[in-house]
Order: C-alpha cells, then sequence, then structure tokens
C-alpha cells in the first residue's frame, strides 16, 4: 500500500517532533495548510513540498523513493527461523533478505549440551556476542570459552562451530560476512 503525499509528510513530521505549527512557523505557511496537506486535501507545488522537506533535510528524490528503500526496523516476528534449526537449536535470522546484504545477523539458541554443525572454512568473516548463558567455539584445533557479554570475532578460514557448555539456555547473536546461513 502506497502512502499519499499527505500521510508521508505528517509522518516526517510526527518523526521530527514538531506540531503542525512549528512546520507551518518554520516553513512560512499556515497551520491551516499543513493540517490540509497531511489529510490529502490538497496539494503541494514542488516549490513548497521542497520547502518542507528542506526543514526534515530530506530531499524530493529520496521523500519518492521512500516506498522502495528497504525497511530499518525489524520486529521480533520479522525474524525467520532457518531449516538448520532443530528441537535443541534455534537458528533465527533477524534481517529478512539477508542473503542479498553484506552481513547477515543471526540469533543462536542453544539449548544446555547442544552444538551446531561444523562450518567448513570459507571465505568471510564472523562475530558474535554471547546475549545469555556461556559456550565453548572451536575455532580450527583451539577452543575459547565465552560467557554473557564476551564476544568473538574470527577470520571463517578454518573450520568452526559452537557448544552451549552452560547448565541453562544459550543465546548468541552471530553476524557473518558474507552471508552463509
Amino acid at each position: 500500500m502506497s502512502l499519499g503525499i499527505g500521510e508521508k509528510l505528517k509522518r516526517l513530521r510526527l518523526a521530527n517532533n514538531l506540531t503542525q505549527e512549528e512546520l507551518a512557523n518554520r516553513t512560512g505557511l499556515t497551520k491551516g495548510y499543513i493540517s490540509q496537506l497531511e489529510r490529502d486535501l490538497t496539494s503541494p507545488s514542488l516549490a513548497t513540498l521542497k520547502d518542507i522537506l528542506d526543514v526534515f533535510g530530506e530531499s524530493l528524490a529520496d521523500f519518492f523513493q521512500e516506498q522502495t528503500r528497504e525497511p530499518v526496523v525489524y520486529r521480533r516476528s520479522d525474524r525467520i527461523q532457518t531449516s538448520d534449526s532443530r528441537e535443541d537449536l534455534r537458528v533465527e535470522l533477524l534481517v529478512q533478505a539477508s542473503q542479498r546484504r553484506d552481513m547477515e545477523p543471526v540469533l543462536l539458541t542453544l539449548q544446555p549440551g547442544a552444538e551446531t554443525w561444523e562450518d567448513r572454512p570459507h571465505q568471510g568473516q564472523e562475530f558474535g556476542f554471547v546475549l545469555k548463558g556461556a559456550a565453548t567455539i572451536q575455532v580450527g584445533s583451539r577452543a575459547y570459552r565465552v560467557s554473557r557479554g564476551d564476544c568473538f570475532y574470527f577470520t571463517a578460514d578454518r573450520r568452526h562451530k559452537l557448544r552451549n557448555t552452560s547448565d541453562r539456555e544459550t543465546q548468541i547473536l552471530w553476524v557473518v560476512t558474507p552471508p552463509t546461513f
């Protein structure tokens, strides 16, 4: 569903914490005219629209491309559980269509004793931040213990896997570049 110019202007105004009166004062327009614009009862000239958008630091091009931009915020309900998930391991893609991006953020939830698959060497880098619990990350022939608040970062040119070594659920924010999940 595409938004009308008025609704888009209203959203911009609210996002910038301005009242209709404040926007009117900054643009030299009347509060009544701003109200009519936001309700799509009238249409602004290009010059007037540009004056309004200047208040928000928005260009005409950006204003009209807004509908095709990718989201900035992804809600919990947007997460996708991958086929790699199983009863003791949940893998959730936090950003939709992350395979088309430079990095892929994932939320791993491991039950006690659960471990990820062993990932073969590949191009890229991996980063993890332990949100709760504890785990052991195996990178090549070395094992590293991490717990809540710790993070890890490595080049993915060695075999690697992760195991929950605590007696409670462990959650890790894992970011991979380039995307591999």
